[in-house]
C-alpha cells in the first residue's frame, strides 16, 4: 500500500541529537541517531540479538548501544562490538536504511538502497536563507491516511469553510478563483489568483490590510508525499507578473506515511514580508498553526468514517480533479514498483 522506493522526511534535523528517536514509516519501525562525529542514520528499530527496541539504548563511541545486552551497531547497521565476546557473528547487523539531510530536514529511502538517488529529494532552500526567510517548523501526528493531507492541501476550496476565522472565508471567492493548472513528471502545480478579494482574518492580522486584496496561491505536489506551497497577497491592483515583495510567505509540507491510517505532518512557515522582525516570524507561525490544527481535526474524523464505511458511494465533484489526478499517480507508482519486484 506504500510507494517504498521514494524519499520520506523521517524528522526535521534538529530532532535527532544526542538521545535516539523513534519512528514508524511506511509501517516499518525506525530509530534515528546521530553518532559522535554528528552523521545521521537510520536503522529498523529493533535488535538483532532478543528483539529488544533499539530507539530504547543509547549512542556510545561506536554507534548506537542496544539497551538490553549492549551491542552496538554503527550507521550501516553492522555490530561492531558484542560485550563479553571478541568474534562478531556475521549475520549480526540490523537493517540500515539511505539517510539524507538537507533543508534541515532529514530524508529517509524506504526502498531498495541502490536506488535512493538524492536528487530525487525536493528543493526547498529557503530553509537555508535566514535572512530572506526566516521560518519556524513543527510536526504534527495525525490519525489519518498521509494522502487525506494530500488530498486537503491540494484542494483549497475548503478555506472558504474549514478556515473562515483564519486563511478562508468568502467560499464563492474561492471557488470563482482564476486555477491554472500544470501537470509535471513528478505530480502537480497550479496556481490560483483571487482578485479583488477580502483578505482573510490571518491576513488582516500579520500583514494590517485596509481593504480588498489580489491574492494569490502557487501549490506543487511532488509524489508522494510533499507539497511546496508559495502565497502572498497586496492591495487589490497588484501586477501578477511581480510578487516580489508585500505580502508573501512560503509553506513547506512533508506527509509522511506512518501506517494506513495515520501519519506525520512536518510543515514550516517561512516569512517573506517582514524579514528583520523576528516577532513578524512567529506570529506568521502563530497565525498559520491553527489553520493546520483545523486540517488535522478534520482528516482525523474523515479517517475514522472511512474506517469505520469505506469508500463505497463516495461522489467526486469537479475541484477533485487534481485530486483524482494525483492519486492515480501514485497509485501508477505503487503499481510499476510491484511489477518489477514481481519480475526479478
Amino acid at each position: 500500500m506504500f510507494l517504498r522506493n521514494a524519499w520520506y522526511v523521517a524528522a526535521w534535523a534538529d530532532e535527532v541529537g544526542e538521545q535516539p528517536l523513534a519512528r514508524r514509516i511506511c509501517n516499518d519501525p525506525v530509530v534515528l541517531f546521530r553518532d559522535r562525529a554528528g552523521r545521521a542514520a537510520a536503522l529498523v528499530d529493533r535488535c538483532c540479538h532478543r528483539a529488544a527496541p533499539l530507539h530504547m539504548g543509547a549512542v556510545v563511541e561506536d554507534g548506537l548501544q542496544c539497551g538490553y545486552h549492549g551491542l552496538v551497531f554503527d550507521g550501516s547497521g553492522a555490530c561492531v562490538h558484542i560485550p563479553g565476546q571478541q568474534q562478531i557473528p556475521q549475520g549480526a547487523r540490523v537493517r540500515s536504511y539511505p539517510v539524507v539531510e538537507k533543508d534541515q530536514l532529514m530524508w529517509t529511502w524506504m526502498g531498495e538502497p541502490a536506488h535512493a538517488d538524492p536528487s530525487r529529494i525536493p528543493d526547498w532552500p529557503y530553509h537555508n536563507d535566514a535572512g530572506q526567510w526566516p521560518n519556524k517548523h513543527d510536526v504534527y501526528p495525525i490519525k489519518g491516511n498521509y494522502m487525506l493531507m494530500v488530498d486537503n492541501l491540494m484542494d483549497l476550496t475548503h478555506l472558504g469553510y474549514l478556515h473562515a476565522k483564519t486563511v478562508g472565508g468568502n467560499p464563492a471567492q474561492h471557488f470563482a478563483a482564476e486555477m491554472k493548472t500544470t501537470r509535471t513528471p513528478t505530480g502537480l502545480k497550479f496556481t490560483r489568483w483571487m482578485r479583488n478579494s477580502v483578505p482573510p482574518p490571518s491576513y488582516v492580522r500579520a500583514y494590517g490590510f485596509k481593504g480588498r486584496v489580489d491574492r494569490w496561491q502557487e501549490f506543487e505536489f511532488v509524489a508522494p508525499g510533499t507539497v511546496l506551497q508559495w502565497t502572498g497577497a497586496a492591495d487589490a491592483g497588484a501586477d501578477e507578473g511581480k510578487r516580489d515583495g508585500g505580502f508573501q510567505f512560503r509553506l513547506f509540507h512533508g506527509l509522511t506515511p506512518e501506517t494506513e491510517t495515520t501519519c506525520y505532518y512536518f510543515w514550516s512557515a517561512a516569512n517573506g514580508y517582514r524579514q528583520n522582525d523576528p516577532q513578524a516570524t512567529e506570529q506568521l507561525y502563530q497565525e498559520i498553526a491553527p489553520t493546520f490544527l483545523e486540517d488535522r481535526v478534520m482528516v482525523e474524523v474523515q479517517q475514522a468514517r472511512l474506517s469505520e464505511l469505506g469508500e463505497t458511494g463516495l461522489t467526486d465533484i469537479a475541484s477533485d480533479a487534481a485530486r483524482m489526478h494525483m492519486r492515480r499517480m501514485v497509485d501508477r507508482l505503487i503499481a510499476e514498483e510491484r511489477a518489477a519486484l514481481a519480475a526479478e
